[in-house]
């Protein structure tokens, strides 16, 4: 194997360690989710069993502790400038007003279900914003 090569890992990063496609980026990323979620409804299990709660009533916005981790490990890969920022920026900002208008549609619905439900749609939109943007913005800027 030469020094060029990248040991096989999923996600697929380039030499600078920045995810190479958004279908890696959304597969990682939704796999994070799926296990925060996983997590948060095991917590809530063990919790509501002991008699310490309802189940349900933990906010699901907590299971997007791991895309965040990614798409931040994604954020650190990129040289620092113009392009890191205004797409992550855009990101956040699209991502997070897409998420509040999911929960405020699943409102009648468990913190629980009402929030991973709108993490993720913050986490999807996230990721191809910040994907396409930085992109985008990186062959502008140079």
């Amino acid at each position: 194997m030469s020094t060029e090569e990248q040991p096989r890992s999923f996600p697929r990063r380039d030499a600078e360690g920045r995810i190479l496609t958004l279908g890696d980026l959304l597969g990682v990323s939704l796999a994070g989710l799926v296990i925060g979620v996983l997590a948060l409804v095991l917590f809530e299990w063990a919790f509501a069993t002991m008699g310490a709660g309802d189940f349900g009533r933990t906010n699901g916005w907590l299971a997007v502790i791991l895309p965040l981790w990614l798409f931040w490990d994604d954020f650190r890969a990129w040289e620092f400038g113009a392009a890191r920022v205004l797409a992550a920026l855009a990101g956040i900002a699209v991502g997070v007003l897409a998420g509040l208008l999911a929960a405020g549609l699943a409102a009648g619905l468990p913190p629980l279900v009402s929030g991973a439900l709108a993490a993720a749609v913050c986490t999807v939109v996230y990721a191809v914003i910040w994907f396409h943007g930085v992109h985008w913005l990186a062959r502008r800027t140079g």
